[in-house]
């Protein structure tokens, strides 16, 4: 097979939409994996500095890039199957004002999710509140971002329009500690203090601090309890860890954990 014949072969075989087509979207996924091996190699230098930040900003700038490759992908498939971009845009009319209507939600996704990062909201590895759900920042996107809850790890995904309904949690935990009405406030204050020195020696509780009386219920007085979490996504460990300290400091003591009781009064017969 001489050499005219070859090109003639590649020349048919190239000018056929779909190898054009096949051709682009391999192109565009290939440019999309090299740029994201990049980001990935540039992060591990920038982690140095600025751990969470520059996870932040790399999971961003990704989530971008591949919205971005794919709409120029998109219509570059478009006019290579020879649709005329123009001519259809501009024949939407009603259509292209529904589509329009449509796009708004992830067009205020888009937006939300740089004022996240410009605002430094919150930063991917950080413990944030979403609707009762407590989890760590997995993932920060154009669109959304993920939270993997530390009670169920189940991930959710938040859309960034409802960024106002999520919440950074600090790093304290406030615990009552129930003491009965009979021991004096002096015991008491004494034995909150003691529970204090024996939660520290958790290595997920930094620091214990009482800060008075909370609550006087019905079966007991509740004083306040202020612990700080050497690692805030090991909070739930870390009120376990106090609550068994409570348990123990109040039985070497002697002291009854309080609990609810109710008085039933009846009446005599006939009466």
């Amino acid at each position: 097979m001489n050499t005219e014949k070859i090109l003639d072969i590649l020349n048919k075989v190239f000018s056929n939409n779909i190898v054009k087509s096949v051709l682009l979207i391999i192109v565009a996924v290939a440019v999309y994996k090299v740029i994201s091996l990049a980001l990935v190699a540039r992060g591990k230098k920038l982690r140095k500095l600025d751990r969470k930040k520059s996870e932040t900003y790399i999971h961003l700038i990704n989530s971008t890039i591949k919205y971005a490759i794919f709409i120029i992908a998109f219509f570059a498939l478009l006019q290579i199957n020879n649709v005329n971009i123009t001519s259809m845009i501009a024949g939407l009319g009603i259509a292209g004002v529904i589509l329009g209507v449509a796009v708004q939600d992830a067009l205020k996704d888009i937006i939300r999710g740089f004022d996240i990062i410009s605002d430094n909201y919150f930063k991917v590895g950080d413990l944030v509140e979403f609707k009762g759900i407590e989890g760590k920042v997995l993932e920060i996107g154009i669109k959304t971002t993920k939270i993997k809850d530390i009670k169920t790890e189940n991930t959710v995904s938040v859309p960034n329009r409802n960024i106002e309904a999520v919440s950074l949690v600090s790093d304290f935990v406030y615990i009552d500690v129930p003491v009965p009405y009979e021991l004096s406030v002096e015991k008491a204050e004494e034995t909150v203090l003691e529970i204090c020195k024996t939660a520290e020696k958790s290595k997920l509780i930094k620091e214990c601090s009482y800060l008075g009386v909370n609550k006087l219920d019905d079966s007991a007085i509740k004083y306040l309890l202020k612990i700080k979490c050497s690692d805030n996504l090991k909070r739930l460990q870390a009120r376990r860890d106090c609550n068994r300290a409570i348990l123990e400091v109040l039985e070497k003591a002697g002291i009854s954990v309080p609990y609810n009781q109710l008085d039933v009064h009846t009446k005599p017969d006939g009466r």
